[in-house]
């Protein structure tokens, strides 16, 4: 694709995006912070241009529009229309409900362009997610959801005088189907942690290690019960590959008659598996 475009996404969705060639959606669509955005163009020497083009107005409104786009969305029938019909009766004509009625043909468009292997982040706040929640799962279906992260900041949003603090957006990950891609995503070990688990230091390499356990958690295992180093259990692995490890070094036993435990390196290690709360 390789191409930026400015104006409605929606107009840019339907006249340029061809069905299932979108391998990554990231949205995080505005509400309500009563603001006009607008695409800045600067000269060569750095100066802003005077053209300029207003991307949206960041302020949703239940007016004759929106109706439009209920009435239109809802002659389709299907999940969507039922669900616009439902925040209808809740929410009345809110601007919320018009800031839903224009998502709903948004989101329709990103599943049009998404690949059956690809992903979609809506990034929202509280005030929102727990509706575009169900929108999406109406227009993805509710077995293609995957995560509610947290991203929590650093600094709080307000003055807490009458309520906690507001200190955390949401992020709804969504995929096209189960034949997502998935790129597992890791986060380095911090210090605490390192000097709980990771507290011995090999001589000479100064590689820190951990000691992890050998035995199998499944006891009736014949074929990979037998004595090893003066100790018999039912051990993870094979006799011949104990007997490997040993030998390089990798298996230890801290006096005689102990079970034999694996030297697991820090360096080896990946590092934690990234969670569903960002800070």
């Amino acid at each position: 694709m390789n191409t930026l475009y400015y104006g409605d996404n929606l107009d840019i969705l339907q006249r340029y995006i061809k069905d299932e060639s979108v391998d990554l959606v990231y949205l995080d669509p505005p509400f309500n912070s009563n603001a006009n955005y607008n695409v800045l163009f600067a000269q060569k020497d750095g100066s802003q241009s005077s053209a300029q083009i207003q991307a949206f107005e960041d302020t949703w409104q239940w007016d004759q529009n929106a109706i439009q786009t209920y009435t239109r969305e809802v002659e389709k029938g299907g999940p969507v229309a039922d669900a616009l019909r439902a925040f209808n009766l809740i929410l009345g004509d809110s601007n919320m409900m018009a800031y839903l009625t224009m998502m709903a043909p948004r989101l329709q468009e990103l599943r049009r362009v998404l690949k059956p292997t690809g992903s979609l982040y809506l990034h929202c706040d509280p005030t929102a997610s727990h509706y575009l929640k169900i929108l999406l799962d109406m227009v993805f279906g509710a077995e293609n959801f995957r995560n509610e992260i947290v991203w929590r900041r650093q600094n709080s949003k307000g003055l807490a005088f009458t309520r906690f603090a507001s200190n955390h957006d949401i992020i709804l990950y969504y995929t096209g189907t189960s034949e997502r891609k998935w790129n597992p995503q890791y986060i380095e070990h911090n210090k605490a942690y390192i000097d709980s688990f990771y507290k011995y230091v090999e001589p000479g390499t100064q590689r820190r290690y951990r000691l992890a356990d050998l035995t199998n958690p499944n006891k009736d295992r014949p074929n990979l019960t037998y004595e090893f180093l003066g100790v018999t259990r039912v051990w993870r692995w094979t006799k011949e590959r104990m007997q490997d490890a040993y030998e390089k070094g990798l298996i230890v036993q801290t006096k005689e008659g102990n079970v034999p435990v694996l030297k697991r390196y820090l360096d080896e290690s990946k590092g934690l598996p990234a969670q569903d709360l960002w800070s």
